[in-house]
């Protein structure tokens, strides 16, 4: 008999997990849809060379890839962006542009398993490609707020830097060449520490002074303002710039929506991954910082030149939801309260069962969910223990006459009633 393992960083999902997980995806589906965006999907392989180098190095070392049957060098998607920039390049001439996509899916990384990381994850993408402005970059940010609000969490904090801000800074203290591995160390900030981040930046730089001066740019004082800090980092890099008017155009469009407060402009950020190009962004929960960021993304306007004429500038957001489920876990979230597989269990005695299809399909037309116990005249023990398994308080019963009744499986109480009068008893609980 074959052992039933699950791969390391891999994991079954109950019902008890999957409900929520489901329910928090339609709630941003609402939230995506409400600001004109549109669902995707592509495939889960994509050809190797299509995916391997657009992360950088480590990414690419967790890439799944291997040669299929046909001997074709194939990989699994590691994100859901860079198969996002090959879909642009096939199916160009069919979309509307600007175009608002997003995309909610499964992708796989071989990188060591923790809390709230795993090798198979979902992600909830929400991209748009073709316009690169202060606009656009805010509605990718308003979107992220509002997701939150909708699934009513409390305490989020979204912390944004600018990439070509920071390169405008290497370029001024003569170490631009250095970008790629300097943005990869200082990604790495609140994993190995300042101390440890400063040692490996005197080794790439060779020079102590400059290795300062990056500590310099990438610390902020708990009480400096969002646009403090960019009148900071634009003395830093040499002056007023483009990144830093953008940065000042974002805020702006913030404070016009109201939501500038859960914004703060952190310079540590870079993002570990070579196609940010402009504005790029991480949340963290307050009460549980230690868990990292549920939320990410920024802008990228060459990714889609590597496979393609037409070089669309793109901006986005990924909500990693395994991260945020286990966050609101710990949290006690009520979007993770126990969930019941049904509102309702019609149990019946053999012979019921034409009484009972007419029952469930009343209850259904009514919008209440409700599960048949398929096993006719099973003992009443083994009907509990299902319901119990199921998390279901209501149960609909028949007497000999198949007369209707409702228990409630938490008082005990029953109460004989026709369906018409237990769909409304128990849309008033639900509500």
């Amino acid at each position: 008999m074959i052992e039933p393992l699950v791969l390391k960083g891999f994991r079954d999902s109950l019902p008890k997990t999957e409900i929520p997980r489901r329910k928090i995806m339609r709630m941003l589906e609402d939230v995506f849809t409400s600001y004109g965006f549109v669902p995707i999907d592509t495939p889960a392989l994509e050809y190797t060379n299509v995916l391997l180098g657009k992360g950088g190095g480590e990414t690419d070392k967790q890439i799944f890839h291997f040669q299929d049957n046909g001997k074709r060098e194939v990989a699994m998607r590691f994100d859901l962006t860079v198969p996002f920039a090959r879909f642009l390049a096939t199916n160009f001439s069919s979309l509307p542009i600007p175009f608002k996509r997003y995309h909610m899916s499964k992708v796989w990384r071989g990188e060591n398993p923790q809390k709230g990381r795993y090798r198979e994850f979902i992600q909830c993408d929400f991209d748009m490609v073709g316009a690169d402005n202060a606009l656009s970059d805010y509605e990718i940010l308003s979107l992220m707020d509002a997701s939150f609000k909708a699934l009513s969490i409390e305490g989020y904090t979204f912390h944004v830097s600018h990439r070509g801000l920071f390169n405008t800074f290497l370029e001024h203290n003569g170490i631009l060449d250095k970008s790629v591995d300097i943005l990869r160390l200082v990604d790495k900030l609140r994993k190995i520490g300042e101390e440890e981040v400063t040692k490996q930046l005197i080794e790439l730089t060779e020079s102590e002074e400059k290795a300062k001066k990056i500590i310099s740019y990438i610390s902020r004082a708990e009480d400096e303002n969002f646009l403090d800090c960019v009148n900071r980092l634009e003395a830093l890099a040499g002056g007023e710039c483009e990144s830093s008017n953008r940065l000042r155009e974002i805020y702006a469009l913030l404070q016009a929506q109201g939501i500038e407060k859960h914004f703060i402009l952190d310079p540590s950020i870079t993002r570990g991954l070579d196609y940010y190009t402009g504005i790029v962004y991480e949340t963290f929960l307050d009460e549980l910082p230690s868990i990292g960021s549920v939320c990410s993304g920024g802008r990228y306007n060459n990714l889609t030149s590597l496979y393609s004429k037409e070089c669309l500038q793109g901006v986005g957001s990924s909500i990693g939801l395994d991260r945020l489920l286990a966050a609101l876990e710990e949290l006690k979230h009520p979007l993770l309260k126990e969930v019941a597989n049904a509102d309702v269990i019609i149990y019946m005695k053999e012979g019921q069962e034409k009484k009972a299809v007419e029952c469930a399909s009343i209850l259904r037309g009514e919008g209440i969910k409700t599960d048949i116990y398929l096993l006719p005249g099973k003992k009443m023990k083994a009907f509990y223990d299902y319901a119990a398994k199921c998390g279901t308080r209501f149960v609909v019963m028949f007497d000999d006459d198949c007369k209707e009744s409702l228990k409630d499986l938490i008082t005990r109480d029953t109460t004989a009633a026709d369906i018409n009068t237990i769909a409304k008893i128990i849309k008033e609980h639900n509500s």
